[in-house]
């Protein structure tokens, strides 16, 4: 990774996430999805951005920059496995990249050691829940729920996926792997715009409601949302 990564030049920075987010949506086109899950069709398998020339290497940088050295999913690309070898667009939940996104932006914002890289979105969430509860330390990520506080630009909201899709605040940390999915906050006001990897096999952006306090739920914990259920706040302790 450069070294400007690997040993911060710079201290990690709200500003500079979502400016390194941003920039990422601009190369993929400035793609917006907020549709309802599953109400719009994928593009054929010879169409998916991630697998684009130009796109699928982009990916690959996702996956080399934010994952440490002693994983495999390192070499991956948007269209090859560690080995190389292209695997079937059909093929392609199994190389999902959307934590790899975040991690890329953790990373290269400057996070260093305090950001818990992973290839998938579960091990930097409980670690958040482990950290708010006072279970470890020293991370640059706490859990918050979400109807306390209303996410800044810069943090991460993340809601469940599949079977997970019904996990609660009060069920973290889960102490296993549950499928899940995070953005990354770049705007506030009349709710959020958050972007997000591996959405639509792109780097999308999605406009999240809130309440009129800026919110993702409702005191007790009611989703303002009804595509998804964000049901937990990443607050991301950058440096300022």
């Amino acid at each position: 990774m450069p070294e400007f990564a690997r040993k911060p030049y710079a201290a990690f920075s709200r500003a500079n996430a979502v400016a390194i987010a941003l920039r990422e949506w601009r190369l993929f086109g400035e793609l917006i999805d907020d549709d309802p899950p599953g109400t719009r069709s994928p593009p054929p398998p010879d169409q998916k951005p991630e697998r684009m020339p130009g796109l699928w290497e982009r990916v690959g940088e996702y996956w080399w920059t934010g994952q440490d050295a002693d994983r495999p999913e390192r070499n991956w690309t948007g269209r090859h496995d560690e080995n190389g070898n292209e695997f079937p667009a059909g093929q392609d939940e199994a190389f999902a990249w959307s934590a790899a996104f975040i991690s890329y932006v953790m990373r290269v914002a400057g996070a260093g050691a305090r950001f818990p890289y992973a290839p998938a979105h579960h091990t930097y969430i409980n670690l958040a829940r482990q950290q708010s509860l006072g279970r470890t330390q020293w991370w640059a990520v706490t859990a918050e729920p979400p109807d306390t506080i209303p996410p800044q630009p810069g943090d991460l909201i993340c809601a469940g996926r599949d079977w997970a899709q019904d996990l609660r605040f009060e069920d973290l940390p889960t102490g296993k792997s549950f499928p899940a999915h995070c953005a990354i906050v770049v705007a506030t006001g009349a709710g959020l715009s958050v972007i997000g990897g591996n959405v639509d096999d792109a780097v999308t952006l999605t406009h999240v409601p809130t309440t009129a306090d800026g919110r993702l739920a409702e005191a007790g914990g009611l989703p303002v949302d009804t595509r998804y259920n964000w049901f937990v706040v990443l607050r991301v302790l950058y440096d300022d």
